[in-house]
């Protein structure tokens, strides 16, 4: 069979090097890739958001499976566009991506089926007012989350009424997410800890990946900016498994089958976003994909044959396929490049990559890098995901594995967490 994967970053790594470990796959084509997607993967100048320029490729390459990694060409409707000439595609269609693609969409779809999450209430830019006042009658900490994508920057945690007053200003005056910020959604906030739960679904069927754990914020001890992550582990000892067959029962099952009552099975990976309180598991966030690091963690725990799982999604026959895992933890930490989530600097020449090639059960997912005269320079935030495999659910000393691989690898200006996966050490 031959593959496309779309996408550049890390989670596209992460996919591309576990689909090359199925007989199944005679090529692998990604677009638009990076530097280390190009060691495993033939790649293809056509960007993620090109969906006419894929879908030409994918017909003139007879592609048999085409996998989508980022969320951008979903809620665009690549995979309308692929179905409707009958080409076989992995991810949700242009509706069903509306879980991530519309904060307000997701809200009030939860609201309709009963899904557990936050209390909201939305407001556009005309009830600007409305939304100040609404700010000022109710305690602080709010989490306000633009409407629209924003590249996983889009929700704030304020912690005061003047920090969610700003925030509003930032979204409608200041415009920091353009037409993202045309719609502003404001909920309590909710206390406890996260997890990041990945439901396979053929649109009927569907299959549970290991639970992981997203470090989103930009300092240790989840401090400082929102990024789109620092790094990630799996599997995430807090979702038990009580606790995951609540979280069928309460979220997964109420999604497909609302979903289906709407007319629009969902099919694809639904990416829930979970909040534990004390009240059980709610829903912070849809995504319409893998997360990006979680994918880093999440795909090499996977025993079963990643093909199989993505192609029995995108042709509605998952019922037969079992979903096993290697009995092991992962932990990715993302070296990133200083000032990210802010301005930073690019080009900067990466060393060390190949002492920790030659590491057992470390492999080094590129995220924003590129190939400059033969060497592999930075090009985005989010440099590289230095992931560590541990068999046996060593989970300290695979945290261990990991850091150690980071301290081989430099770059001028190279940032990095340095607690990602303590938290699951509690448990």
């Amino acid at each position: 069979m031959n593959v496309l994967i779309i996408g550049s970053g890390g989670r596209e790594h992460a996919l591309a090097w576990k689909m090359r470990q199925s007989p199944k796959v005679r090529e692998i084509f990604c677009a638009p890739g990076n530097a280390g997607i190009e060691s495993i993967a033939t790649i293809v100048k056509v960007n993620a958001d090109d969906l006419d320029g894929l879908f030409q490729f994918a017909k003139k390459k007879r592609i048999d499976l085409t996998v989508v990694g980022p969320e951008i060409p979903l809620v665009k409707g690549i995979v309308d566009l692929f179905e409707k000439d009958g080409m076989r595609i992995f991810g949700p269609t242009k509706y069903a991506s509306q879980l991530e693609g519309s904060k307000v969409f997701a809200k009030n779809f939860m609201k309709r089926y009963g899904i557990p999450t936050a209390s909201y209430k939305t407001f556009g830019r005309l009830e600007y007012a409305e939304a100040q006042q609404f700010v000022m009658k109710h305690a602080a900490p709010l989490v306000l989350k633009a409407d629209g994508l924003a590249a996983g920057k889009g929700a704030v945690v304020c912690q005061s009424t003047g920090e969610a007053l700003n925030t509003l200003r930032d979204f409608f005056e200041k415009n920091v997410f353009g037409n993202s910020g045309d719609n502003v959604v404001v909920e309590e906030f909710m206390k406890g800890e996260e997890a990041s739960i990945f439901v396979m679904t053929d649109g009927t069927d569907y299959r549970v990946l290991q639970p992981a754990q997203d470090h989103k914020q930009i300092l240790d001890g989840d401090k400082g900016k929102n990024t789109g992550g620092m790094g990630a582990y799996a599997p995430a000892p807090i979702v038990t498994k009580l606790l995951m067959q609540r979280v069928e029962k309460e979220i997964i099952k109420p999604t497909l089958e609302g979903m289906r009552a709407d007319g629009k099975p969902y099919k694809g990976c639904l990416y829930v976003g979970l909040m534990m309180t004390p009240d059980g598991p709610k829903v912070v966030e849809f995504n319409c994909r893998l997360g990006d690091p979680e994918a880093q963690v999440v795909l090499p725990l996977l025993e079963t044959d990643l093909f199989d799982l993505l192609f029995a999604c995108a042709t509605g026959t998952l019922r037969p396929v079992e979903l096993r895992h290697h009995a092991a933890s992962a932990v990715c930490v993302v070296m990133a490049s200083r000032g990210y989530p802010d301005s930073y600097e690019t080009g900067k020449p990466i060393s060390g990559l190949d002492a920790v090639r030659a590491e057992s059960g470390v492999v080094v997912f590129h995220s924003g890098t590129k190939k400059e005269r033969e060497k592999i320079v930075t090009s985005g935030g989010r440099v590289l995901g230095v992931t560590a495999i541990g068999y046996g659910h060593d989970l300290e000393g695979t945290i261990g594995a990991a850091y150690s691989a980071v301290k081989t690898i430099s770059f001028d200006g190279a940032y990095y967490r340095s607690d990602i996966g303590r938290k699951g050490l509690k448990h």
